[in-house]
């Protein structure tokens, strides 16, 4: 695995964390900017196999607010992992990662794998959890399956492992447009084989279909009308089960829209945080 950079991080303040029993490899993005006073810090679930390298580029857009996130067991820089997990077991983990940070309520971002693991987080930690983002994602199990040519490419680590596999296949994989395809290669630190498997192995049987109807978070919904491996329906069966949610379809976008429609995607996920915010202030007025 080649060694990375402070400049492939985006500045980030990383530490490798024992929380849950496990290592953790953690990038905190201090708040640079907060002209417009204290915003709550975000917490970031990653995609599969997916480090803390390939998600730097989404810090340039919350510099008015503290940004969390971290390598699963086995992916980036967090050490290979000895005991499989569920969905369960890291959504308590990473709340004792904000913990050991300092952070009490945090809003809740996640996309595609991660975007499953922001739907446990945010169910296990209402308290702790203030507004809800899924992108490119699904209820798990119970989902409309992608392009199965899609899904085979995948469900092999090679994507992150050969730089030519993934130029040869971006366009199968992933849909929509290939804007920022490049850089996204270019930051791509492959994850152990035991990593990525137990990424696979953690959803197997799992789903947020029970819990959804409970969950209290304002949520957010952004789906890709050109998604290959999560389909744009799934985001429809995700607002009809959370009470307080809204589903917007990104035109063009492919399963990586955050990178391919960043310009688009990130001033709305900016306004859909900054409503609470807004709303405070107006009644405090």
């Amino acid at each position: 695995m080649s060694k990375t950079s402070i400049d492939d991080t985006n500045g980030a303040l990383i530490q490798l964390m024992q929380a849950g029993g496990r290592q953790l490899r953690v990038a905190v993005w201090k708040a640079t900017n907060q002209s417009e006073g204290e915003k709550r810090p975000l917490l970031f679930f990653n995609g599969i196999g997916a480090s803390i390298e390939l998600m730097a580029p989404l810090a340039a857009w919350f510099t008015d607010r503290d940004l969390i996130t971290f390598d699963m067991p086995g992916v980036g820089g967090s050490p290979r992992p000895t005991t499989p997990y569920r969905p369960w077991t890291m959504a308590w983990t990473a709340a004792r990662v904000l913990d050991q940070l300092g952070y009490d309520k945090v809003d809740v971002m996640g996309v595609s794998w991660g975007g499953g693991l922001a739907q446990q987080f945010a169910f296990q930690h209402p308290r702790r959890t203030g507004r809800l983002i899924l992108a490119a994602t699904s209820a798990g199990m119970v989902m409309v399956p992608g392009d199965m040519k899609s899904l085979s490419k995948m469900a092999d680590p090679q994507r992150y492992i050969d730089p030519d596999f993934m130029r040869k296949n971006f366009q199968t994989l992933y849909g929509g447009e290939n804007l920022g395809a490049d850089d996204h290669i270019a930051r791509i630190v492959p994850p152990t084989r035991t990593g990525y498997l137990y990424q696979l192995g953690a959803m197997v049987g799992w789903t947020s279909v029970p819990f959804l109807p409970l969950m209290k978070a304002p949520t957010l919904i952004l789906m890709g009308d050109d998604d290959r491996i999560v389909p744009a329906i799934n985001g429809k069966i995700l607002e009809g089960l959370i009470p307080n949610a809204t589903l917007e379809i990104v035109p063009g976008g492919g399963h990586l829209f955050l990178v391919s429609r960043a310009a688009d995607v990130m001033p709305r996920i900016r306004g859909f945080l900054d409503e609470s915010f807004e709303t405070a202030g107006r009644r405090a007025a």
